[in-house]
């Protein structure tokens, strides 16, 4: 039978999958990918699929330290999730676990405003997706999943997901910054 802790450990895990995906579909709207010339050669709505791999990646971040709850060993109270400054175990980690979350959950909601606050305001809020990125994967590879305060050992097959899908990330925000760094070079030309 999982446990509590080890279910929450998998479904940050699919937290971390689904944050790499949606800033690759991000990026392939930045970039002004066409799935129609290039692959699958198919009219293909990724824009809709940026949106449910976020409210998804909202949803397990959330789902992700409630089931602590449901813990006998963890002993996480609903503060220690809202508000873990001082929760159980590895507080600094759970924080900036909870950074991430707070920032996923203003890009979201801020993403449903868009047309109210504008392009040039909704993007800037829409850029703190890198920021919530960085405390997501801090949280992630420095975090014990077992919350026994264990030294990270970064050749564990979970933390070696985490590690390829922030390496991963690294690239779509080095291929980012470059076309926004191209597109400032044209438009001052």
């Amino acid at each position: 039978m999982i446990s509590a802790i080890d279910l929450s450990a998998d479904v940050g895990l699919v937290a971390v999958g689904l944050v790499t995906a949606n800033l690759l579909l991000g990026l392939m709207m930045a970039l002004r990918y066409s799935p129609l010339r290039y692959w699958p050669h198919k009219h293909f709505n990724y824009f809709r699929l940026h949106n449910w791999t976020g409210y998804l990646l909202l949803g397990t971040a959330i789902l992700h330290p409630v089931i602590l709850l449901f813990s006998s060993t963890a002993r996480f109270r609903l503060v220690d999730i809202i508000y873990p400054v001082h929760s159980p175990s590895q507080p600094l980690e759970n924080t900036i676990g909870a950074i991430a979350l707070y920032l996923l959950a203003i890009v979201v909601l801020t993403s449903y405003l868009r047309v109210t606050l504008g392009r040039k305001t909704w993007k800037a809020f829409h850029f703190v997706t890198y920021a919530a990125a960085t405390a997501l994967f801090w949280h992630s590879i420095f975090t014990d999943s077992e919350l026994k305060n264990s030294p990270l050992d970064p050749f564990d097959g979970e933390k070696v997901f985490i590690e390829v899908c922030l390496l991963v990330v690294v690239g779509i925000g080095v291929l980012r910054w470059r076309h926004a760094i191209r597109k400032a070079r044209a438009a001052h030309s």
